[in-house]
């Protein structure tokens, strides 16, 4: 069986890499195959890529606190492309009320800072159903 893929990626202006690095690497380490798109990545490029890579998740990095047009973009691209499968999850700085609306507009969670790795690995494949 072929590993599950996912994208991480750096939507927007903020240049600020090192917990998507992190992110990426427990989960390479964990099983997945991860595609990091770098950094100042708009939602289009995101979706795109995908689409292209096929993947069953996108992680969003955000601490710009552009989170709800990003994230809600991002989303929209999603099911304009067919594609609304793609699970969506992210992490960042994000308020504790925002967090909740972008759960209820179809995010499938947000860690923020300080959530154990472990925590992000094992939701993950319990959402994606998978036994890496």
């Amino acid at each position: 069986m072929s590993p599950i893929r996912i994208v991480i990626a750096k939507p927007g202006l903020d240049g600020h890499d090192r917990g998507a690095k992190i992110i990426a690497r427990v989960l390479r380490d964990s099983g997945f195959e991860v595609i990091y798109t770098g950094l100042h990545q708009t939602p289009d490029q995101i979706v795109a890529t995908a689409i292209q890579e096929d993947v069953a998740a996108i992680g969003l990095s955000i601490l710009s606190g552009a989170h709800m047009g990003l994230f809600t973009k991002t989303l929209d691209l999603l099911k304009d492309a067919g594609a609304p499968e793609i699970l969506v999850f992210g992490g960042g700085i994000i308020p504790e009320e925002d967090r909740q609306k972008l759960i209820t507009l179809g995010v499938g969670e947000i860690f923020t800072p300080g959530a154990p790795t472990q925590e992000i690995v094992d939701w993950l494949k319990n959402s994606l159903k998978t036994s890496i």
